[in-house]
């Protein structure tokens, strides 16, 4: 019987000298992944801004206007990229939720038919510590800027169109301020995924068809009905040139021509082919 004891006696023993000298084993384990996990992994986030082929290349507008952009400046600001959980959903809207975010700092003002036909999309600005991950949220602000190119507006555009032998040289230039947050970005190729070391991109999208149309889209599609179009531009030319402002065009354009111009217009931001939830102020 006393062998037994000390036989039971000696294996709860080793049992508890295993015991602690596991549990100091793992402790030493935990602690080494969280050293780890408070290791962030870091890359390279690239903010650009894309105006598409319509801007680098030109376009036909829906009622025939062939256009050509010499200059599309937008005065970008409060540019930020999120990793967002839940994914950010642009038709509900409210807050971003998100685990990481990366700020542009500055106020940008960006040429969008800068480069050739070929041109990739603009680069805004970098930030070279930003944490790895999905970054599938993005949100900016068009302010009027305080100098350069487009002093006093957040949008300013030029260019020439042509049709049935007249040329009419524009300007059109928007002062209303604009708060744009989008999700995921929407189009061939994924975006925002960053990997440790790496590089990846998030874009800033702007679709100039919204205010012109598309010949190449049917009439009776919704982005043509709803579109001005460039011809209520056209018609205000003197010379062969329009030169206007929003303030200008609340009294110059039809009230019909007008409506639509102002409920396009905030409609211009996007992310690819994703939409973004817009705020005025």
């Amino acid at each position: 019987m006393k062998k037994i004891v000390s036989l039971a006696v000696a294996t709860l023993l080793m049992f508890l000298v295993f015991a602690i000298s596991g549990c100091g084993s793992s402790a030493t384990d935990e602690t080494g992944q969280q050293a780890q996990q408070g290791e962030q992994k870091t890359g390279t986030l690239q903010f650009t801004a894309n105006g598409e082929d319509f801007v680098r290349q030109g376009f036909v507008s829906k009622d025939g206007w062939a256009i050509n952009f010499d200059h599309v400046y937008v005065n970008l600001s409060d540019v930020t990229a999120y990793q967002s959980e839940p994914p950010y959903d642009a038709h509900v809207g409210g807050e971003v939720i998100a685990q990481n975010k990366v700020s542009l700092p500055g106020i940008h003002t960006v040429d969008l038919a800068q480069g050739d036909e070929n041109a990739a999309p603009i680069l805004v600005g970098k930030a070279g510590d930003a944490v790895a991950g999905h970054y599938n949220a993005v949100s900016w602000k068009m302010t009027r800027a305080a100098e350069g190119p487009a002093k006093g507006y957040s949008l300013v555009v030029t260019g020439t169109a042509e049709k049935e032998g007249q040329t009419v040289s524009f300007t059109i230039k928007d002062e209303q301020e604009y708060h744009y947050t989008g999700g995921d970005y929407v189009g061939d190729e994924r975006k925002g995924v960053l990997q440790e070391g790496g590089t990846a991109d998030v874009e800033m999208t702007f679709h100039f068809d919204h205010i012109f149309g598309d010949a190449d889209t049917p009439l009776e599609d919704e982005l043509n009905t709803g579109a001005p179009g460039f011809e209520p531009f056209a018609s205000l030319a003197q010379e062969g040139r329009v030169d206007v402002d929003m303030a200008a065009l609340e009294s110059m354009l039809a009230p019909a021509d007008l409506e639509k111009l102002q409920d396009m217009l905030p409609t211009l931001g996007h992310v690819g082919e994703g939409h973004c939830h817009v705020e005025k102020f």
